[in-house]
């Protein structure tokens, strides 16, 4: 899964970094952005296979934000959401109805990040 890229959206650097070696260390090509609105331009110019989204960035729905735009520019990339209240939103909110395929609770689980990029990009 090597020529498989995946964009990773999140305003943490941090984040960036572990998500980014979690999966390099797979195998996957990680391109960052620290913006919505890098993020954006980034899925424009890179066109990436999937992409990991952080909800609270410039604003608190920025991730809500993100996943529209990107759903109008490609109806079938899966988006997932990166989120400190990953799990209180996916209880609460249709996580599809916001443009995200599914929910990542941060701190992250390297093997469960894995699993279901290499699951979400078999499909």
């Amino acid at each position: 899964m090597a020529d498989k890229i995946i964009l990773i959206i999140d305003d943490d650097p941090d984040i960036l970094d572990s998500v980014t070696a979690i999966l390099t260390a797979k195998g996957f090509k990680a391109i960052t952005s620290l913006s919505g609105k890098e993020g954006i331009e980034s899925f424009k110019k890179n066109k990436p296979d999937l992409v990991l989204c952080d909800m609270m960035m410039e604003s608190v729905d920025e991730g809500t934000k993100v996943a529209q735009q990107i759903r109008k520019k490609d109806a079938k990339v899966p988006i997932y959401l990166l989120s400190s209240i990953g799990s209180a939103t996916a209880m609460n909110v249709e996580i599809g109805k916001l443009g995200f395929n599914g929910v990542f609770q941060k701190p992250i689980d390297p093997d469960s990040l894995v699993a279901a990029v290499k699951k979400a990009l078999t499909k």
